[in-house]
């Protein structure tokens, strides 16, 4: 898996985890964010691996939350962003 496959996992893997623990769908995050359906599906699908800012900030109030809390989180902290630029 190249590196940006790895790092779009990480944020799907942190957004169904915030789905989970809260008890909502997909689908319940896309009607809370404004985010559209088919967006969050490519998203979490593996059909886009750069989301915008703009998404990830309408996704991270969704949770109640500011962007650099939805982004502060172990595997982010851990993940080599250089390992992008080689890609």
């Amino acid at each position: 898996m190249a590196a940006r496959e790895q790092y779009a996992q990480i944020l799907v893997n942190r957004i169904l985890a915030l789905c989970k623990s809260r008890g909502i769908s997909v689908n319940k995050l896309s009607e809370m964010s404004g985010v559209s359906q088919s967006t969050l599906d490519n998203l979490v699908n593996g059909k886009t691996f750069n989301p915008r800012i703009c998404t990830l900030h309408r996704i991270a109030l969704a949770f109640g939350m500011t962007v650099s809390e939805f982004l502060n989180f172990k595997d982010l902290n851990d993940f080599s962003f250089e390992d992008i630029l080689d890609d």
